[in-house]
């Protein structure tokens, strides 16, 4: 092959649509977009998921169900797809992972679960197993040892240390003793007696 011999792919180059250039190219007068109309107009048409104002399909279908933003999610793997280890293999995520057992790594960790049976003589470390994993590993002549994740021990440090932080105390208001003392010396005063002077009637003559 020669520099001069080289193309692109078939089908990775397109030329363009060329737009009122006369009506034999199919293409001229209205361009394709017909006579008048919403679709016709510059910036026309409706929005991905209008129909004419009538209830879209989106809100007629029933609803159901929730996303829970707080689940805790774990890779998983059954006890029978451990069998393609070595006697005394520690098995754990990243052993996994590499070998493609499992996919993506989950944040919270590795959960074994308990699909078949296991022959092999393994030490098992995850975050979490169910009760018949642990018991068909243990059967088996292996152990299970529990290994916390990065994002669990977030949570647990977080969690402890809003428990930890003390409430701020607050100060009880000093006592006005001065106040009370006046008001108790005011009270204890007797109100001044006003008399009233009424002016002498003078003496009628007879």
């Amino acid at each position: 092959m020669k520099i001069h011999e080289l193309q692109p792919a078939p089908g990775s180059k397109k030329e363009g649509k060329r737009l009122g250039r006369g009506t034999g190219s199919g293409l001229g007068k209205t361009s394709g977009k017909g006579h008048k109309g919403q679709n016709a107009r510059s910036g026309g048409g409706v929005r991905p998921g209008f129909e004419g104002g009538q209830m879209p399909l989106m809100r007629r279908v029933p609803k159901f169900g929730f996303t829970n933003n707080f689940k805790k999610v774990y890779s998983t793997v059954n006890v029978e797809s451990l069998n393609s280890f070595k006697d005394g293999t520690v098995v754990n995520e990243e052993l996994l992972a590499k070998e493609r057992i499992i996919g993506k790594r989950e944040q919270y960790g590795l959960k074994v679960l308990g699909n078949g049976q296991i022959t092999k003589k393994l030490t098992v470390e995850c975050a979490k197993i169910t009760a018949g994993a642990k018991k068909k590993i243990e059967k088996a002549g292996g152990k299970v040892v529990i290994v916390t994740s990065p994002a669990a021990k977030a949570e647990v440090k977080s969690a402890s240390k809003a428990v930890a932080k003390p409430a701020p105390a607050t100060k009880a208001p000093a006592k006005a003793a001065a106040p009370k003392a006046a008001a108790a010396k005011t009270a204890a005063k007797p109100a001044a007696k006003t008399t009233i002077k009424t002016p002498a009637k003078p003496a009628v003559k007879k």
